[in-house]
């Protein structure tokens, strides 16, 4: 019986040792499973945008993806004392905000077609990136563990 420290089938060492157990597997992919969650809250904002175009006084907003991901790692972070790390009362960290447009409507509606169609487009396209780096991921670990 292999111990955790000997070399053999990396499978067999997925059992016997609790550092590489499902802790390990889920440490590896916390923080694509976070930045796919806020990047799909992302394009449903902005699907949300371009569906009220021209409904009046609707106010354009977005996801901060850099905002939600800092308050994701630092909620990750354990911390000796409740004071570290404290954020503002006012910090809900789903990190939703209004949009500033470049021109302004009479009807004072802030969505502007072709700036949420280009972001769109972007986010979606920052989506499929994330998504085939977490394939790259799940093959690595496939092939370690069939020793490939």
């Amino acid at each position: 019986m292999p111990t955790p420290h000997s070399v053999g089938n990396p499978a067999e060492k997925v059992k016997c040792n609790g550092v590489f157990g499902m802790n390990f597997i889920d440490n590896a992919f916390n923080a694509n499973e976070k930045s796919l969650a806020v990047r799909a809250q992302r394009m449903e904002v902005l699907a949300r945008n371009i569906a009220n175009a021209d409904t009046p006084h609707f106010k354009a907003q977005d996801v901060d993806f850099k905002q939600v991901m800092k308050n994701t790692i630092e909620a990750a972070v354990v911390t000796t004392n409740v004071n570290h790390l404290a954020q503002a009362p006012d910090e809900t960290g789903n990190g939703l905000k209004y949009r500033i447009p470049f021109n302004v409507s009479f009807d004072g509606n802030t969505v502007e077609l072709p700036v949420e169609q280009a972001k769109y487009g972007q986010y979606a396209a920052e989506y499929q990136t994330t998504l085939s780096i977490l394939e790259n991921r799940i093959s690595g670990i496939r092939k370690a563990l069939r020793g490939d």
